[in-house]
């Protein structure tokens, strides 16, 4: 009764060598996902805000001498109410002024007596723009002052660290890309030197560079997707967890809450195939070149 023989691959897994290499490459995925993902959260998070501040402006009533300030405020938000392109208008009054300023100034610190200016939350209709200086014109002959707060500034700050962000994140990416394609090039090198006797073999029986530097591509390729699943296996793990302390984390730091969506989530999905070409690239071309000096 006849067997076939089942022939030996060229380039036999090493565990003893393929076992460090796995784990910086697995480390390096799990930071560049991490560092994708936060950029990818911090900017869901801008947007948000920006959105938030582009629908809505503020207007501060400065209290007037023997006038009720809270009184006015709530006038002013009537008639505001009524402009074309306005949603909605709601007077705040002096607890909640005096909320805002706690964070600067302390609980309980501001005397009675100060007028601290009361404001009126204005909802803006996006379909239907507001007309520059409408409110300044609305309430031009009012007997108090107001000052009209379009949150402009505050969105162009936002978006300014929204883009900040971003491409700090984008830049650890392609820093630690760089840093594993290193890494699989130095270990590409130490492998064909220690499967030099393979790689000489194949030489003289004909076998052409590009059929030794596949074989290497090929290694290289599988342990980069191992590495890679591992990787975004960790920092999948850790997105959810970080979204699952984001709310309590805004609260108290004033962070944006970090949540996690479609963009998010397909960073680690894709960080197992990236990492596998990159490992695969890499090891082709340090293969290659190595051979090239040898044998040329």
């Amino acid at each position: 009764m006849s067997s076939k023989a089942k022939s030996a691959p060229l380039l036999p897994p090493d565990s003893g060598r393929d076992r460090p290499l796995l784990a910086v490459a697995a480390i390096l995925v799990f930071l560049a996902s991490l560092a994708g993902i936060g950029a990818a959260g911090a900017w869901q998070a801008a947007e948000g805000w920006t959105a938030q501040l582009t629908d809505q402006i503020t207007v501060q009533i400065l209290p007037g001498q023997n006038r009720d300030a809270d009184e006015d405020a709530r006038a002013a938000a009537e008639e505001i109410a009524r402009l074309p392109g306005v949603l909605s208008a709601e007077a705040r009054g002096r607890a909640q002024s005096e909320a805002l300023l706690e964070p600067w100034l302390g609980e309980g610190v501001l005397p009675d007596d100060l007028p601290v200016p009361r404001l009126v939350a204005v909802t803006l209709d996006s379909d239907t723009p507001l007309a520059p200086g409408a409110v300044e014109a609305l309430l031009s002959d009012a007997p108090y002052d107001v000052v009209v707060d379009d949150h402009d500034r505050w969105e162009r700050a936002v978006r300014r660290a929204a883009a900040a962000v971003r491409y700090f994140g984008l830049a650890v990416v392609g820093l630690l890309t760089l840093a594993a394609a290193a890494v699989v090039a130095f270990a590409a090198r130490a492998s064909l030197a220690a499967r030099w006797d393979v790689a000489e073999a194949l030489h003289l029986v004909g076998a052409p560079d590009s059929y030794v530097t596949r074989l290497f591509q090929g290694r290289f390729f599988m342990l980069g997707v191992k590495a890679g699943l591992i990787g975004a296996v960790l920092a999948g793990l850790a997105g959810i967890g970080l979204a699952a302390l984001g709310g309590s984390a805004g609260a108290i730091f004033f962070l944006p809450r970090f949540e996690l969506n479609w963009v998010s989530a397909a960073i680690p999905a894709g960080a197992a195939l990236v990492s596998g070409v990159v490992a695969a690239v890499s090891a082709r071309i340090a293969v290659a070149n190595e051979l090239k000096a040898r044998w040329s």
